[in-house]
């Protein structure tokens, strides 16, 4: 699996767990949610993603994106 496709499958997790959370926890956890999204939003003009820079570190085999 190569970077863009771990970025896609992490976030989408992310967002599904924190919504999951605001459902039954808080809402305040849908502002994480908006952090994520407003993340892949920048990405999609800059092509800088946190979550990219750490995975390449930690060796994982780069995509077309990032």
């Amino acid at each position: 699996m190569n970077i863009d496709k771990m970025v896609f499958a992490i976030t989408g997790a992310l967002i599904l767990v924190t919504i999951i959370f605001a459902v039954s926890h808080s809402l305040y956890w849908l502002w994480v949610t908006a952090f994520i999204g407003a993340n892949l939003f920048q990405a999609s003009f800059t092509g800088f993603c946190p979550l990219a820079i750490f995975l390449k570190a930690a060796g994982v085999k780069s995509g077309n994106a990032f």
